[in-house]
């Protein structure tokens, strides 16, 4: 196992979220380490592997992904919130990214500017080419601990940048594994290196004047912490919202049954493109209750390594509990609650609710778990008119065969991206990623993260 630059003697100790189980203990990095990770990330700066090798590292390191996969899954399933299958596709998803940053690395180019365009621009001759922006900061969630580390390490690495990592406190292995693996397939340790810690360690990194990037996936209220701590540096930041999904009277509801299911309760909920709010047209909105109930009723809650367990469990005892309090809100709001609702441990049932008002806050909420609410509009007028009135979001969808209805939804959802006849939280990694508003800045997925990680610089000749 890869070990972090650690210090301080402070220790972090992981818990099966699951059962409370130990699942390792590392000493926490200390302000000094952090400030030795910039000072060698900042001095890795000024320099590149070229594009070739780095493109062959990457490519090592998914091989060594992919030779680990069971060991990877297991180790994500212990230390987070998945399930072994969830943890299994997340392996899958996070050898293919690598394997797309390693391609990636190869395209990195320029363009010839034409500066005749202009009279003054007669007789020279100029292109650009992208350079790596410089180092970057790099801050993880807990619900994806081993792709979406590999969503920042594997573009920063292909566009040429150091980088430096702060991994989840809940789940810190899976990074330190992947992390591993890039120092083992050729990559310099100052170029990939992790820091363990809180938010004293992330402010310390963020804040200071020497990475030109700060990357995050978290929370809003987080994100905006990060925006008022970093200063002048490029922020990617995503940070999720209230997915919403409508059903017009003319969609497959067996088919939005299966993706709306998927989508609202794959990992327990704890996805920050989940389906949590659906609105279906009144011809139709009684029919995919019954069907969504019934699937909910089906998901089966058990240990994350048990091959039959579809739902696993929250973070922590305390956040099913907030989530629980949310739901006897909704319920004393006017919500009725169809299925579920219940706690046991850090595991909660999947929960469906419906009765809220349309303007109601707690439709306005993320609640990052496996509740989520149903409405009913008037027809497609409602319906569109509904989705326009959401929040800001990372993706929204729509289920309809009707081409006016989802061009119609394209152009008024608040959602960076809108699927048609899919769930909310259906993405390919090679696809751009990102929130639109409040929901996030700027846009992962393997090319757009490498484009944010590159300058343009320029090169101009006179007299030719």
């Amino acid at each position: 196992m890869a070990s972090a630059p650690c210090t301080s003697g402070e220790k972090l100790v992981v818990h099966d979220p699951d059962d409370g189980s130990l699942v390792g203990t590392l000493v926490r990095s200390s302000l000094g380490d952090v400030e030795k990770a910039l000072e060698q990330g900042h001095r890795a700066s000024r320099s590149a592997p070229p594009a070739h090798e780095r493109s062959r590292i990457l490519h090592g390191v998914a091989d060594r992904v992919a030779a680990d996969a069971e060991d990877h899954a297991r180790l994500i399933a212990r230390e987070g919130i998945k399930t072994i299958r969830e943890a299994r596709r997340e392996v899958g998803r996070a050898i293919e990214t690598l394997r797309l940053s390693a391609e990636e690395a190869k395209r990195i180019g320029g363009a010839v500017v034409p500066f005749d365009q202009v009279p003054s621009g007669e007789g020279r001759l100029g292109w650009w080419a992208y350079r790596p922006a410089g180092l970057i900061a790099a801050i993880t969630p807990y619900n994806d601990p081993l792709n979406l580390v590999a969503h920042k390490l594997g573009p920063a690495f292909a566009a040429g940048c150091p980088i430096i990592l702060k991994p989840h406190p809940q789940t810190p292995f899976s990074a330190l594994r992947l992390v591993e693996h890039f120092h083992a397939a050729g990559a310099e340790e100052d170029r990939v290196q992790i820091v363990i810690g809180g938010s004293d360690v992330g402010a310390a990194l963020v804040s200071d004047h020497r990475p030109r990037i700060v990357s995050f996936t978290g929370g809003r209220s987080a994100g905006e912490r990060i925006a008022r701590q970093a200063g002048l540096k490029q922020l990617v930041l995503e940070l999720g919202g209230v997915g919403i999904v409508a059903v017009a009277a003319d969609a497959d509801l067996h088919a939005a049954a299966d993706a709306i299911t998927s989508g609202a309760f794959w990992a327990a909920g704890q996805n920050c493109v989940r389906a949590q709010r659906i609105i279906a047209d009144n011809n139709v909105a009684s029919d995919l209750m019954e069907l969504l109930v019934s699937r909910a009723e089906k998901l089966r809650l058990g240990p994350k390594l048990d091959e039959g367990t579809d739902v696993g469990p929250l973070v922590t005892p305390a956040h099913a509990s907030s989530l629980a309090n949310a739901v006897e809100e909704m319920a004393r709001a006017g919500g009725h609650v169809l299925t579920g609702g219940r706690c046991h441990g850090s595991r909660m049932e999947p929960t469906w609710v419906t009765g809220l008002p349309d303007a109601h806050p707690l439709l306005q909420r993320e609640f990052f778990g496996p509740v989520s609410t149903i409405e009913t509009a008037q027809g497609d007028g409602d319906l569109l008119d509904r989705l326009e009135r959401g929040e800001d979001a990372i993706h929204a969808a729509i289920f309809t065969r009707s081409i006016a209805n989802a061009t119609a939804a394209f152009r008024r959802c608040n959602s960076a991206a809108l699927l048609v006849n899919d769930s909310t939280d259906y993405r390919i990694d090679a696809m751009p990623f990102g929130g639109t508003g409040n929901a996030g800045l700027g846009r992962e997925g393997v090319a757009d993260a490498v484009a944010a990680y590159s300058e343009k610089k320029l090169m101009i000749i006179a007299g030719v």
